[in-house]
């Protein structure tokens, strides 16, 4: 027991999903070395930086001091370059004066210039203590706000913070997906879906860093899956509802691809930068790039007044905050539901595990206990004779055995010819 708790103590903890991509990407590592470096599959890689799985055990020890030594080393590369920024500009102090002090020095010199230049100025000093001073104090006061905000979320039960995070996220993310999809039936019930999924997976909702962030993303996975093509409520988009504001905008939204349209949606609709769009959309960073500078070009061939990226931006940004939505359930009912669904699934689970166990065991009882083995198919043998019996009479023999029944004679005259 103590050997165990020990070595739990020693891991180090595993950071936030995002913080774990940013930790690769500024280690210039692709997700196929960090795979190969833990010996697990890229799409592994590739869930876990994205939230939607967490490893366990020796896998995740692995991974966590994987981490702890990019952030080392990113770290003493900071230290070392604050290092090369503070040497600078003592070097050119000493070695370039100013316009000013360089006409002084000329008009008058003064023995300061007879200093070593190795020698560090006392303001320099003074401003190295006061910089690592407010360093500190701004660490302090950063320190007392997290704790501040983690004793007022403590107060919430955890389903008061459900409740606060569903009316401050549902509305916007309805209409956010409404633009993704075109289809207000589905909007509400990709966003309801996504926050039965919260509740369900609370405890791991609840810890993450953005916690809106991860219900937009399991919203939009849903809402662009290719499964609903088959549904026939879903084929087509909806009808406009007698908004002209913007619907051009979202005509060309729905003529982008679905990765496209999510790509311009989150980078110039919700403002996310680059990494963080790259990393809600399952892809690389240079992926991201490319896949938004064709959509921003899909959209300037069809309306030609939003070439430009910040105009482009400001009304997608306006869209996004404007358009009309259909509204979505109390976040009681969405407990209920989720809770509901959970107890569906989990009986149908059980069911489906009994009756497995039953036909096992049935079968077990009923199978026979002794093997027999069944008779080989007959086959056909060649070189036998063929059996006697009894051969077809002839047209002679008919007649001699008609005219033997038509003569009524007994005895041996019957069988003996007579001689003339």
């Amino acid at each position: 027991m103590t050997q165990s708790t020990t070595r739990t103590s020693s891991v180090p903890p595993l950071p936030p999903p995002k913080e774990r991509r940013r930790l690769r990407e500024a280690k210039a590592m692709t997700e196929k070395q960090v795979a190969e470096a833990l010996g697990v599959t890229q799409t592994t890689v590739r869930s876990w930086e994205t939230g939607r799985t967490s490893p366990q055990g020796r896998r995740r020890e692995a991974y966590a001091r994987l981490l702890e030594t990019y952030a080392a080393e990113l770290d003493e590369k900071k230290h070392a370059k604050r290092k090369r920024r503070s040497k600078n500009p003592e070097n050119a102090a000493t070695a370039r004066p100013a316009p000013e002090t360089e006409a002084a020095s000329t008009a008058a010199p003064t023995p300061s210039r007879k200093k070593p230049l190795n020698r560090r100025p006392v303001r320099t000093v003074q401003a190295d203590s006061r910089s690592r001073q407010n360093a500190q104090r701004r660490k302090e006061k950063a320190a007392a706000l997290a704790g501040a905000a983690a004793a007022e979320a403590a107060k919430l039960t955890p389903a008061q913070a459900f409740d606060e995070l569903y009316a401050y996220a549902s509305p916007a993310l309805v209409r956010q997906t409404y633009l993704l999809t075109g289809r207000r039936t589905l909007a509400q019930e990709s966003v309801e879906r996504a926050f039965h999924l919260a509740w369900h997976r609370w405890p791991e909702v609840a810890v993450d860093r953005d916690p809106a962030g991860w219900v937009r993303g399991a919203a939009y996975d849903y809402a662009t899956s290719p499964w609903h093509r088959f549904r026939r409520a879903h084929r087509h988009p909806d009808p406009p509802n007698g908004e002209r504001a913007g619907r051009a905008l979202r005509k060309a939204l729905l003529d982008l691809p679905p990765v496209y349209r999510r790509t311009l949606l989150l980078y110039d609709g919700l403002g996310l930068d680059l990494p963080e769009t790259a990393a809600e959309t399952e892809a690389t960073t240079p992926a991201a790039a490319n896949r938004l500078l064709h959509a921003r070009e899909a959209v300037a061939e069809r309306l030609p007044d939003l070439s430009d990226a910040h105009v482009l931006h400001e009304r997608l940004r306006e869209l996004t905050e404007t358009v009309s939505a259909p509204a979505v359930a109390s976040a009681p009912a969405v407990r209920v539901s989720s809770e509901r669904r959970a107890k569906f699934w989990t009986r149908a689970a059980i069911a489906v595990t009994v009756l497995i166990i039953g036909a096992t065991a049935f079968t077990v009882v009923t199978a026979p206990r002794q093997y027999e083995p069944t008779p080989a198919p007959g086959q056909r043998v060649g070189g036998v004779p063929a059996p006697m019996g009894p051969q077809k009479l002839s047209r002679q023999d008919l007649k001699l055995r008609a005219k033997l029944r038509d003569v009524p004679m007994n005895g041996p005259e019957r069988l003996v010819p007579r001689i003339p």
